[in-house]
């Protein structure tokens, strides 16, 4: 699925131009795809696809006669998906029921990238205007948090995944980060702190012990951050202090989920949440200097996976075991934020009850 993108608004009209081909467009219910790329690959030719070129082909996808199509058929469909088409969305094909979630008003992880009227947004919701720097909107806005949150938790996408404006001024840069950022500066580091560690430790079974416990530690990290600071939600109090702090944090990423440069933690966020772990260890393990700092390395390794998997969840096509773990975090956006905390893996969520479980009609939504 192309989430790098912004998906188009397709009508009927435009559809029609698309029936040759040169350019070959099929649908699948209100989704669009562009399969002109795919003819000369399809095992049964081009001719017999262009026989459904600008038709909905869900039945002949599934008609036994003709052949029933593998789920790798539907998995190379998305990468194809350019857009939706206009007006009222037709009924779901038969077996790909779509429920729209209460929770965020959407019903698939394709929305996610639809882009937002922001002039009919604002209108609408009364909210926060994408043009305009979203930080003071939020904290001038007078919110409640029940209306904050109702909000927050309703995505929007920005001209294509670009950054809406937060703060308008020369703070800007400082909320924007690629993800390349995270390796270049914190490996180097971790890799200095696991050799002064291994400066007191016996041998480098040791070192490597220390270290996958600390990745281990971080995974439950990943989850309580997640789950307890990032979502603290209706725990938090009602007034506009705890509104944009929680905007800032963790709100902006719900309220525009694939902004490529507000994916991936900024090194002065990471810094402030860091410090506490890193006394943390070496409380822990105030017996020896080097085992906490090995330990709190692990840690730093796992944050890095977690980042850059997170991004790569929103951004890119993924080998089979990521496609899950992406299918499964998306479902935090655009069905139930309030279940699937764990981005590097469900287990947690397994442990503690909270995992997004899929039902006949999609995931089962908290009660």
């Amino acid at each position: 699925m192309p989430t790098a993108k912004s998906l188009l608004s397709i009508s009927a009209a435009q559809l029609e131009g698309h029936r040759s081909a040169s350019s070959c467009y099929v649908t699948i219910g209100s989704k669009v795809y562009d399969i002109t790329p795919f003819l000369g690959d399809h095992p049964g030719g081009e001719d017999l696809i262009l026989g459904y070129a600008g038709k909905d082909i869900a039945e002949i996808l599934v008609d036994e006669i003709s052949h029933t199509h593998s789920e790798s058929a539907y998995e190379i469909l998305d990468e194809y998906l350019v857009g939706f088409l206009e007006g009222p969305r037709p009924p779901s094909p038969p077996g790909t029921p779509a429920v729209t979630s209460s929770l965020t008003g959407m019903s698939s992880e394709e929305e996610l990238s639809i882009p937002t009227d922001i002039s009919t947004d604002y209108k609408v919701h009364k909210f926060l205007d994408l043009n305009r720097p979203l930080f003071m909107q939020v904290w001038n806005g007078g919110f409640s948090k029940e209306f904050y949150l109702q909000q927050v938790h309703r995505p929007r996408h920005y001209k294509g995944g670009e950054s809406a404006p937060l703060f308008g001024n020369f703070l800007e840069p400082l909320s924007k980060t690629p993800w390349y950022v995270v390796p270049i500066i914190w490996l180097p580091c971790i890799a200095y702190g696991t050799y002064e560690a291994s400066k007191g430790l016996p041998n480098t079974w040791t070192v490597a012990g220390l270290f996958g416990f600390g990745l281990f530690l971080w995974t439950l990290v990943e989850y309580m951050l997640h789950r307890c600071l990032f979502h603290i939600d209706q725990r938090m109090p009602d007034n506009r202090v705890a509104i944009t702090m929680h905007f800032l944090l963790h709100g902006v990423h719900h309220y525009l989920p694939m902004d490529k440069l507000r994916l991936v933690m900024p090194p002065t966020l990471f810094l402030a949440l860091a410090t506490p772990f890193w006394h943390l260890a070496h409380t822990v393990f105030a017996f020896n200097w080097y085992v906490g700092t090995n330990v709190f390395c692990g840690g730093i390794f796992g944050y890095i996976c977690y980042d850059l998997t997170h991004y790569f969840l929103h951004h890119k096509s993924l080998p089979s075991y990521y496609r899950e773990l992406k299918k499964y975090h998306l479902q935090h956006h655009f069905a139930d934020y309030q279940k699937g905390f764990g981005v590097t893996s469900k287990i947690w969520d397994k442990v503690f009850g909270t995992e997004l479980i899929y039902g006949p009609s999609g995931p089962v939504k908290s009660e």
